[in-house]
């Protein structure tokens, strides 16, 4: 009898974790001596992010700041989209940070394309926002992992379902 091991590739993040990282990028905003009084917020809401400041230069260094709270709380850079810097009220300036999940059909298939080329016992299918990943070997689907964090892809990955 021959079993099958199999995993999902998924690409999501933790809620709670952004939740945190951005709490702790708006306490260390508010202490901050260079951005104190900028009256900067960091609105979080089910998909995006906004970020309201005073000016371009404490916009990057707002940013700067919440990327590293995220990688200090195993978030990947990945999952934040920045768009376009406008002007808000009062020489303000306004951005609104997309937060991206799941897998776009596009990406889909590039990666269970690149499954197919390389290794010709694993199959790969597409399933909603996710791939489904099987093989015989447990060892084939260790080296499906290390092939797809090594592929410079848009978003983060993470295996999940590995049975």
């Amino acid at each position: 009898m021959a079993s099958t091991y199999s995993f999902d590739v998924v690409s999501d993040f933790d809620r709670q974790e952004l939740v945190n990282a951005v709490d702790q990028a708006m306490r260390e905003i508010t202490n901050r001596y260079d951005l104190k009084d900028t009256n900067t917020t960091l609105d979080l809401g089910e998909t995006t992010i906004v970020i309201t400041t005073n000016s371009d230069m404490t916009l990057q260094s707002v940013t700067d700041i919440l990327g590293q709270k995220a990688v200090k709380r195993n978030l990947s850079l990945k999952i934040f989209e920045y768009g376009q810097v406008e002007s808000a009220s009062g020489n303000r300036v306004r951005q609104e940070v997309t937060l991206k999940k799941g897998l776009t059909q596009e990406i889909a298939k590039k990666i269970s394309k690149m499954i197919r080329d390389e290794f010709k016992k694993v199959q790969g299918s597409i399933q909603g926002d996710a791939v489904r990943v099987t093989a015989k070997s447990k060892d084939e689907l260790q080296a499906v992992m290390q092939l797809l964090n090594k592929a410079d892809l848009p978003v983060a990955l993470q295996y999940t379902n590995y049975r």
